[in-house]
């Protein structure tokens, strides 16, 4: 039977590999996005003379939107695959970002929820400024759904750091959490 229960871990313990294709798809759906960028680049530079000053707000709103959405991208392609699959490499300190490698599975729970609820609040921001084509029954929902995500961020880090292995325990597993 040991035998048996080892070759069972050591195939769970493989099986982290199923994750990496995962990976490699949201590095194709980072280009999806900048293509999508690139679209939405040339269409604000094709109407940018006749465009109102709320229409270039909006557009770059887009862009900060997407901008953000292209980072929560990277931050769960780096930290996900670290905390989940493999240590990366990162003997090269000046081409790496500073967090990589430093971000735990709580650090990155927290950094993922603060990014939902910047790309939200950027969704909030441009419905209540493109209010004429906005009906208020759209709008309660997208306020209530954002407040659903600033809640939940905000149990999430209550939950966190009162939790035994949180920042404030002093137990970072190794990682240092103020990233």
């Amino acid at each position: 039977m040991h035998k048996f229960a080892r070759t069972l871990q050591v195939w769970l313990f493989s099986s982290r590999w199923l994750l990496a294709p995962f990976y490699f798809c949201l590095v194709a759906s980072l280009f999806a996005l900048l293509i999508k960028l690139f679209q939405h680049v040339m269409h604000m530079v094709t109407t940018l003379i006749d465009s109102s000053e709320a229409s270039v707000i909006l557009d770059i709103l887009s862009l900060i939107d997407m901008t953000l959405v292209g980072s929560l991208i990277v931050l769960v392609i780096f930290s996900g695959y670290e905390n989940f699959v493999s240590p990366i490499d990162n003997d090269q300190p000046k081409q790496w970002p500073e967090w990589m490698g430093d971000i735990d599975f709580t650090g990155l729970k927290l950094k993922l929820m603060s990014s939902i609820v910047a790309i939200s609040a950027i969704q909030l921001l441009r419905a209540f400024m493109d209010l004429k084509h906005a009906a208020d029954r759209d709008l309660m929902w997208s306020v209530g759904i954002h407040l659903a995500f600033v809640v939940s961020a905000l149990v999430l880090a209550l939950s966190d750091k009162m939790s035994p292995h949180g920042p404030a325990s002093g137990h970072n597993n190794g990682h240092d959490n103020s990233h």
